[in-house]
């Protein structure tokens, strides 16, 4: 009996295993947020994600380039009167390779040396910095580095841009893309058919030996127009006496047409023509009608 009564009165305690934590289900392990100063390692943890990702946009590109392939552009015509341009998203290497100290006898520096330079230390830009900082106003070096590289690019592209637009208004050289896109507004707006939707009859040249056509070939008029007139690049000239007589053509030579030609007077005349031959081109030109077919 008083064995029991005592037993009555101690505490009873249950010792365990130390080594064997006790569980409560499932636990959320902590992001890196809750260790500040803290990241997972570039290699391989960082990397591999950043793989994977990208083998994920990869495959999506093509996919895509597949299933809707790239739209040809115009056929190119080596005889026509063009500005070259790249793609956008090269204006900017086209801009800095126009600067003196990227080209010329700096070609080598513009081309390989700067390029190398910048590419290399995008790849060592993880081993370079390596502040443990993560918000970038901590981190001046690389976010001043990151928002310079920004606005060099930003700069490039629109100055390489505006600069191509002065040169093409300065030239009187309109886009062939912009001309097409003009002449099917003015066939819809004047209740037309879309340029090239239907077969139109072949027009002939009319005189095809008169000593006009070598005045039109030293008067550089083929790079718009073509050997054959039929344009490259720029409008076609047969049939073109329907639509202007002979004082309105040789107008055009001496003026330009409607922003889109420019003069050509000055050019044919440092090409040896005289007065008397391009009158005589004019005349021939405003002969070219449409009642010839072939």
């Amino acid at each position: 009996m008083a064995h029991n009564d005592k037993s009555k009165q101690e505490k009873i305690v249950f010792v365990g295993d130390s080594r064997v934590r006790r569980g409560n289900g499932f636990v959320t392990p902590p992001d890196y947020t809750a260790y500040p100063g803290k990241s997972e390692a570039f290699i391989p943890n960082f990397l591999l994600k950043e793989w994977m990702v990208g083998v994920v946009v990869l495959v999506g590109f093509l996919v895509l380039t597949i299933s809707e392939p790239a739209p040809l552009g115009f056929p190119a015509d080596p005889s026509a009167s063009v500005i070259p341009m790249p793609d956008w998203y090269f204006l900017f290497l086209y801009q800095y390779l126009k600067y003196p100290y990227a080209s010329g006898n700096y070609v080598i520096l513009g081309t390989i040396g700067i390029p190398t330079v910048a590419f290399g230390a995008l790849l060592l830009a993880p081993f370079l910095d390596t502040s443990k900082e993560r918000r970038f106003y901590k981190r001046p070096i690389a976010s001043a580095l990151m928002f310079l590289s920004l606005a060099s690019l930003v700069y490039l592209t629109n100055f390489a841009w505006t600069h191509y637009k002065h040169e093409l208004e300065k030239a009187g050289v309109e886009p062939e893309h912009i001309q097409r896109e003009e002449q099917a507004l003015e066939n819809r707006l004047a209740g037309l058919p879309p340029a090239g939707s239907e077969p139109q009859a072949e027009i002939a040249i009319v005189d095809k030996d008169d000593p006009a056509m070598e005045f039109y070939t030293k008067a550089t008029c083929i790079s718009c127009h073509g050997t054959d007139l039929k344009g490259s690049g720029g409008p076609s000239l047969r049939g073109v006496g329907d639509k202007h007589d002979k004082e309105a053509i040789l107008a055009i030579i001496k003026e330009g047409y409607n922003g889109k030609m420019p003069p050509m007077y000055t050019a044919a005349m440092n090409a040896g023509l005289t007065d008397e031959d391009l009158d005589h081109l004019a005349e021939w030109l405003a002969k070219q009608k449409a009642e010839a077919v072939e």
